[in-house]
């Protein structure tokens, strides 16, 4: 898949799994895990971004001793969600084309 699409993909199911309610790192991955294989080395640089881009907020609680960085969906990042998926609607058109099936691949 190519990077830049997977990136977008990735970063759009970090939002989704923060849509519910606020989160932090490990339940992230957990949350995305059934669906699509994520380390942390992938996570935090996505979390990073997407926080840069206002799709986010951050803030730390103390959680046993130690400091806890948790993660809340903006209203950008819901309407980033929103965005891609109308967007995916594109994808799949051609995809279908690509694919070679012409009853799903017009408008």
């Amino acid at each position: 898949m190519d990077s830049q699409l997977r990136r977008g993909i990735l970063e759009v199911c970090v939002l989704k799994a923060l849509s519910d309610g606020e989160s932090y790192g490990y339940q992230i991955i957990k949350d995305i895990s059934p669906f699509v294989a994520m380390s942390e080395s992938t996570l935090y640089p996505i979390l990073k971004r997407l926080e840069a881009a206002g799709a986010l907020t951050v803030w730390s609680r103390e959680h046993n001793g130690r400091l806890r960085k948790y993660y809340r969906i903006t209203d950008a990042g819901r309407e980033r969600i929103r965005a891609f998926l109308a967007e995916w609607e594109d994808v799949t058109r051609a995809y279908n084309y690509i694919k070679g099936d012409p009853e799903h691949e017009k408008i």
